[in-house]
């Protein structure tokens, strides 16, 4: 359910280590073992905290981040009425906790459960978003906190009356013609874009139906071949005018098929893992000056 991956991949990517729940019983585990886990004092929070921010101790991340499951239980718990999977609740606030581990400063004189509840709830409120219906029913940010106080509001899934859509409106201070129009979007039903398999109607055109099929067009294919070697072309020549160094650094750690870590590269280089950060990230910038050329 753990699995741990090297240090330096957990500064580059967004999350330190993968916690990953597929079926239930894997859940059940998840549960186990957040309900388990030891409640860490403020001083073993900062050391910890302070292990992972110097050294890249994914040991200590990982106390850190399992120390915080049941929190980020408590808060999926609270988006179960979306109808959507509790272990994919979850697997989100999951997400934004390591997130939160990642980017928590320890000198800032706060708990991580404060500062990692709102890294939490962003994932999840943006995993809602994107998945309680195939077509987006908020866009904006006023129309996201509607779309979730209207939530919150209904007393059921009929539709609101005329007396609940005005209080809601004043509550919310926007128009009652808006909160008709969120209304209708989350009652509303999602139409297949491909139309009915089972229609007895050969004469029935599906929307998809209508638009031309572009993977086989000559000119299509034409721009994306040319669009490709000209981006590996520019990306040949901006890698040559680096350094040997910089140059070997960059290919290994991101053209080679078996990448090299931070700290192999150290190794070999007799500096810090952290140098060797600082020489990737500049030559990478240098490289985005001269490709945007």
């Amino acid at each position: 359910m753990l699995l741990p991956v090297n240090a330096e991949k957990m500064k580059m990517k967004k999350k330190p280590f993968a916690i990953t729940l597929n079926q239930d019983s894997n859940l059940a585990g998840f549960l186990k073992v957040a309900n388990n886990a030891p409640v860490l004092s403020s001083d073993r929070e900062a050391t910890l905290a302070r292990r992972f921010r110097d050294n890249e101790d994914v040991d200590a991340a990982r106390e850190l981040v399992v120390s915080q499951l049941r929190h980020v239980i408590h808060v999926a718990k609270g988006f179960t009425g979306y109808g959507l999977p509790v272990a994919d609740l979850i697997q989100e606030g999951n997400i934004g906790l390591m997130k939160a581990v990642k980017n928590f400063d320890p000198e800032r004189g706060i708990r991580l459960v404060s500062y990692a509840v709102h890294w939490i709830k962003a994932e999840i409120y943006e995993y809602v978003l994107k998945n309680w219906k195939m077509v987006k029913v908020a866009t904006t940010k006023a129309q996201r906190k509607l779309f979730f106080n209207l939530r919150k509001s209904r007393k059921s899934l009929d539709a609101m009356t005329e007396t609940e859509t005005h209080d809601l409106a004043a509550k919310l201070d926007v128009p009652v013609k808006t909160v008709r129009q969120m209304e209708l979007r989350m009652t509303g039903t999602d139409i297949s874009f491909d139309g009915n398999d089972d229609s007895d109607d050969e004469f029935v055109t599906s929307p998809s139906g209508y638009l031309p099929d572009m993977r086989y067009n000559p000119e299509e294919l034409a721009i994306a071949s040319e669009t490709s070697s000209n981006n590996n072309s520019s990306l040949k020549e901006a890698i040559s005018d680096l350094d040997d160094r910089s140059r070997n650094i960059l290919e290994r750690r991101w053209l080679s098929d078996k990448k090299a870590t931070l700290h192999e590269l150290a190794d070999e280089y007799n500096v810090s893992a952290e140098r060797i950060r600082q020489i990737e990230k500049r030559a990478m910038e240098k490289m985005k000056v001269q490709l945007a050329a």
